[in-house]
């Protein structure tokens, strides 16, 4: 009888230490990974074509809303929880081993051993839990709950050992209830369990109206039953919507679900679940093993000088959003990241991940649909102001550093985020219309591409078509490359450089012009501003120099 699609059958490999041999829950875990692993298995899988650049704007539009999915980039914070979750789970298994036998009868040899004076270094063995536990605390959109998600795809869902005719969960990861009740927490674990296995155990606990006390220990049966290596509960910070249960009623629940569950737990919430944990810090209380870890949002700095090259490091930051600057499908883009846009994103994002991908993800699809075709400060700006409201009280409780009030707005969310993305993609569909409907190549698709990709070079559209229409009539089966080449030769044979008239662009159009271009310049200044971004020597006459010069 073949395997369910979510179960894989057991392979034993030896672990590598020996705290850890013999123990077939841990031998049969993926292998303990080390960095340039790690970036393999969490990086995201974006696919990306330059040439997709000049694809028709509702193509590039389903390819860069891909990114709220697709994109991950692994960072520092990332491999130290990782390596946590790796710890937490293999150190949890220590003291469950479906290899042993019963303790009672290794208890019982130990004991005859030192009778006979065999032995007189044997200490009969406790039932002692290896379970771990810690916190994990940050923002809305910070990136907490897709990280662990990428970290727990890394192993498998549900491992059969065919050896022992047993199962391992060797994760379960459960959301808070809405409500915030600790009793339909302990129903959302059997829920889980039901969902990853297809048993029957939520039905069978539910009905008897158990005390959240017996559901605990029925948790802890149900986890050792089943082998689970570690427990995820996110979104804790729901449970402080109850305001009958007490801070210290939820930290005494949260102590007896380590002890008696007796696996290792994760929990992830926003700052609104900090008081829960600070209790535990100030009552001395470390019966749980509790630890907690802010994620903070990426921060800009410290800048590092290499020792050994004097040259400075990229930060973190840097190197976040040098990668994600490649993934721009846009025909005008700017192929490096500007210091100034680099500092103005950070501005208006605060670090925070998720506020970072859409703010660039949003860009690209306005920069589209208004024909911009690339990404300018004013963009991003405009942006943050039309789109992100619901998200400003949270940036600004960043910006200013004011804890009590990244407490009080850590929960927002950007719930209309796809609606948006939906009316962007509608007006870019509204623009492709506009430019099939005066479509000089009769629907050939292998002309349109060439004439974009031209235009993007910089060549007069009105002077490609008849030259495009042309090459086509006369070499129809030839290659885009090999048409590009005979259409830059008859171009570059037309324009006249001495003889051609200025073109007339109107000032609504500027912002579409080439991004050294005065009027586009114009275009992206705020009004009455120009001048003052203008450097002198470069793109003004430094008349100071000049005059000091002569005398």
């Amino acid at each position: 009888m073949p395997l369910p699609e979510n179960f894989v059958e057991a392979v034993y490999v030896d672990p590598g230490l020996e705290r850890y041999r013999d123990n077939p829950l841990i031998e049969a875990l993926p292998p303990i990974m080390d960095l340039s692993t790690l970036k393999k298995k969490l990086v995201g899988k974006v696919a990306f074509r330059p040439q997709d650049c000049f694809e028709k704007g509702h193509i590039r539009a389903h390819q860069i809303s891909a990114l709220l999915d697709d994109f991950f980039q692994p960072l520092s914070m990332h491999k130290q929880l990782e390596e946590k979750i790796s710890i937490m789970i293999r150190g949890g298994y220590v003291g469950r081993n479906i290899a042993d036998g019963s303790l009672n009868r290794r208890m019982q040899e130990g004991y005859q051993r030192i009778m006979s004076g065999a032995a007189d270094d044997f200490q009969f063995a406790q039932s002692k839990s290896t379970a771990k536990c810690f916190s994990l605390i940050g923002c809305s959109g910070s990136g907490k709950s897709s990280t662990i998600n990428r970290i727990l795809a890394t192993y498998p869902q549900v491992i059969y050992h065919k050896q022992y005719n047993f199962i391992q969960l060797p994760y379960l990861r459960i959301e808070c209830p809405s409500d915030g009740s600790l009793k339909s927490l302990c129903l959302n674990f059997f829920r889980e369990v039901d969902r990853t296995l297809s048993t029957a155990y939520e039905e069978k606990y539910a009905r008897k109206r158990h005390s959240t006390e017996v559901l605990l220990s029925l948790m802890g049966q149900v986890a050792t039953q089943r082998a689970v290596g570690v427990l995820v509960i996110d979104e804790i910070q729901r449970l402080t919507l109850k305001r009958s249960i007490s801070k210290e009623a939820m930290l005494e629940f949260f102590v007896e679900l380590v002890n008696k569950v007796g696996v290792p737990v994760v929990m992830v919430g926003t700052p609104k679940a900090r008081p829960i944990f600070e209790m535990e810090l100030q009552a001395g209380r470390r019966s749980a093993g509790f630890g907690s870890l802010f994620w903070e949002p990426m921060q800009r700095g410290p800048v590092r000088v290499d020792p050994n090259t004097g040259k400075q490091r990229r930060t973190e930051w840097q190197a976040f959003t040098d990668k994600l600057w490649r993934y721009q499908w846009l025909s005008q883009r700017d192929e490096v990241l500007s210091e100034e846009i680099r500092n103005c994103w950070f501005e208006l994002s605060q670090g925070v991940i998720d506020i970072v991908v859409k703010l660039f993800v949003l860009a690209q699809l306005r920069a589209i649909s208004t024909g911009l075709e690339r990404i300018t400060v004013k963009l991003l700006r405009t942006i943050y102001e039309q789109e992100l409201k619901p998200v400003h009280p949270m940036l600004d409780a960043l910006r200013r550093g004011d804890p009590d009030a990244i407490v009080k707005y850590s929960d927002l969310q950007m719930p209309a985020i796809d609606k948006r993305l939906l009316e962007l993609r509608k007006l870019i569909d509204e623009r492709q219309e506009e430019r099939e409907s005066e479509d000089a190549f009769n629907g050939n698709e292998k002309a349109k591409k060439l004439s974009t990709f031209l235009q993007a070079m910089g060549c007069d559209s009105k002077l490609l078509q008849p030259l495009i229409t042309s090459a086509f009539k006369k070499h129809p089966n030839l290659s885009l490359p090999d048409l590009v080449q005979i259409v830059l030769g008859w171009y570059s044979a037309t324009v006249q450089p001495k003889t051609t008239k200025a073109e007339i662009v109107r000032l609504s159009d500027w912002h579409s012009l080439p991004s050294d271009d005065f009027r586009f310049r114009f275009s992206q200044a705020e009004k009455g501003c120009l001048y003052d971004e203008l450097a002198a020597g470069k793109e003004l006459f430094d008349v100071s120099s000049w005059l000091k010069s002569m005398g």
